[in-house]
């Protein structure tokens, strides 16, 4: 069975409101084993929302009209889905009294606006609301269906968790669930990516397997599986991790939302190691990524943020001369190591823009890595603007040290 959504609202169009809904709907769906291939999202005009619906109709089995069911005269989505049905909207009494409860329950008398509210096409029945005023739909259009919920969140969850998802699990005759997994990856380009795993994406069916390039966190393997129930998809999805990884092998960093601060927060904590961080160009957000990781507290002992070439020289004891170098990202991290007394040292100076710097062009980056006294450097071009240049910075660092950490050999009691 196929179900689209359809989320209404001019506001969602305008990028004042971010379309949440819509994927929230999107997942919840796909738990529930219903192919879900299309969203749309139109602005709070009558001819253009029975379009969507009707497009969205030709495509699927059954729509979810997400929004436009408020007390306002914009709010036309009742008067859209009788349209596409063809036939009148009626005033429901009872409706209107059990909205009129609501507010009376709050002390409050309600507007005339609201009994609105209560119009329903013929032939459709009601959702009743547990959490506001505005009721659902569940509209029959000859074999297919329409659903209307809120578009407030909370009432939107509710609404289908209750009503709409068992209802369409009936429906469809088929217990299926759709899981997805997310394998994250860097140091790659998506193209040479692809290639490495060519032969497991044109051979498997079940689990599929998509790209995502997702620029500075790099580029991310989706998995999704389905079958008819969740532990059998779980296998399914673990099988072909396993595949990709004897494939992939480091270049996988994390899984679904795992960062790569938290690769390398759980690798310094398995090695029992303390972190310091000797960052020019990056300004702090080396710290900043770190200090996101849960416990952070256990490993980091802090960031020198040594922007100005004097403080380099003074405080991290980087020879005079030009700080834009091999040279001056090894002592930087032999000193994060020094200064903050931590087992392990990273460090990162460049040229983030908008101008070369010690005759180097912009995106320069030096980058060192301290550990077990052994003080490493590498050497980028990276791409982008003053901004990119820096988090790709972040990011390339803390892979540095994943690695290095990766090849450590772990203590006996790890």
């Amino acid at each position: 069975m196929r179900c689209e959504v359809v989320a209404v609202g001019t506001e969602l169009l305008l990028g004042q409101i971010v379309d949440t809904n819509s994927a929230w709907i999107g997942e919840h769906l796909a738990l529930a084993g219903i192919d879900s291939l299309f969203q749309t999202k139109v602005g709070d005009n009558q001819a253009r929302m029975v379009l969507a619906i009707r497009e969205a109709l030709a495509r699927s089995d059954a729509v979810v009209v997400c929004g436009g069911l408020g007390p306002t005269q914009d709010d036309i989505t009742r008067e859209a889905i009788a349209e596409v049905m063809n036939v009148p909207l009626r005033r429901d009494a009872d409706m209107v009294e059990a909205i009129r409860a609501f507010f009376g329950a709050r002390g409050r008398e309600m507007a005339d606006n609201n009994a609105r509210q209560a119009d329903i096409p013929v032939g459709a029945t009601f959702i009743p609301q547990k959490r506001g005023t505005a009721p659902g739909l569940i509209c029959p259009v000859g074999h297919k269906v329409v659903y209307a919920v809120p578009g407030v969140p909370h009432e939107m969850k509710e609404m289908m968790e209750r009503a709409v998802l068992p209802d369409l699990r009936s429906r469809s005759g088929e217990q299926a669930v759709i899981l997805s997994r997310t394998l994250r990856t860097w140091g790659l380009a998506e193209s040479t990516l692809a290639e490495m795993i060519s032969a497991r994406v044109d051979t498997q069916s079940n689990p599929t397997i998509a790209f995502l390039a997702s620029g500075i966190e790099g580029i991310k393997v989706r998995l999704t599986a389905k079958a008819t129930d969740e532990a059998t998809a779980r296998e399914l999805l673990s099988a072909e991790e396993a595949e990709l990884r004897s494939i992939l092998g480091d270049l996988i960093f994390g899984v679904d939302d795992e960062t790569m601060e938290d690769a390398v927060a759980a690798l310094l904590k398995a090695h029992g190691l303390t972190l310091g961080v000797a960052e020019s160009l990056t300004g702090g957000l080396v710290g900043a990524r770190l200090t996101e990781a849960a416990g952070a507290t256990e490993f980091f002992r802090g960031s020198i943020v040594a922007y100005d070439s004097q403080v380099k020289f003074d405080l991290l004891g980087v020879a005079e001369g030009p700080v834009v170098s091999e040279e001056a990202a090894c002592a930087m991290a032999e000193a994060a190591c020094k200064v903050l007394g931590a087992d392990v040292g990273i460090s990162v100076t460049g040229v983030a823009g908008p101008d070369e710097q010690d005759g180097k062009p912009v995106g320069t980056v030096y980058m060192g890595t301290t550990v077990d006294g052994d003080t490493q450097c590498a050497h980028a071009r990276l791409p982008g603007q003053r901004d990119q240049v820096r988090q790709f910075a972040c990011i390339s660092l803390l892979d540095l040290l994943r690695r290095r950490l990766l090849a450590r050999e772990l203590p006996a009691n790890a």
